[in-house]
């Protein structure tokens, strides 16, 4: 059943509560996640929060359905999260109740515009952990335009805003080296954490790329 639909810039985006029960978002026709299986939404969480020694002040790209933030919320380390989206739709969602929301909670703050951006405006040296899940990773783009955030020169980018035992974190559906790659060329070192997964009735498998300690500030 369709509860949303909207059109953006970057092309169509629907919210449904499949026959299954779980509240599904797509884009372009694409699977994006749903509700029901969030284990790794959660370890891009719990993966940055533990490489962190005091993990007050975090960044979000991508909102989705707010599992992240969630079990980031959970931490009570935890300071400030802000959340970068760019769609304006989906933060609306949330906020009308479509979607659970999580944006209640004083320590949340949302950005509406490009994660690149949102981190580029950052002061450097200010975050303790950026995390990103605004696609599905290099090599299965919902949106061609996002290839960038998973270049070196963006994740540069992301290394000068983090302190200096910051951590990047970020999900990809599918294995990439040219992730790995990226990641290993601005951080010195990438740990790859695979998370088997159920997906309507699938045995998959989704990833999270990790880079922590700052080098060569």
């Amino acid at each position: 059943m369709e509860l949303a639909r909207a059109l953006s810039p970057r092309g169509e985006l629907v919210l449904r509560r499949r026959d299954d029960g779980a509240l599904e978002l797509r884009v372009n026709g694409v699977f994006v996640m749903d509700d029901q299986e969030t284990s790794s939404e959660e370890l891009l969480a719990s993966a940055a929060l533990e490489a962190v020694r005091h993990p007050d002040r975090v960044l979000v790209g991508g909102l989705g359905l707010g599992y992240t933030v969630r079990a980031l919320l959970a931490d009570s380390r935890l300071g400030q999260v802000i959340v970068a989206e760019i769609e304006p739709d989906v933060v609306s969602w949330m906020r009308s109740g479509l979607v659970p929301s999580i944006l209640d909670d004083p320590r949340v703050g949302v950005v509406i515009g490009d994660v690149r951006a949102v981190v580029t405006d950052l002061p450097d040296g200010s975050v303790d952990a950026i995390l990103l899940d605004v696609d599905n990773g290099p090599d299965f783009l919902v949106y061609n335009e996002n290839s960038a955030i998973y270049s070196s020169d963006f994740l540069t980018t992301c290394r000068t805003k983090l302190r200096a035992d910051g951590v990047l974190t970020v999900w990809s559906s599918s294995s990439s080296e040219a992730l790995e790659s990226a990641v290993t060329s601005v951080f010195g070192a990438c740990v790859v954490k695979p998370v088997p997964v159920e997906l309507q009735g699938r045995a998959e498998t989704y990833f999270v790329y990790q880079g922590c300690g700052v080098v060569h500030r």
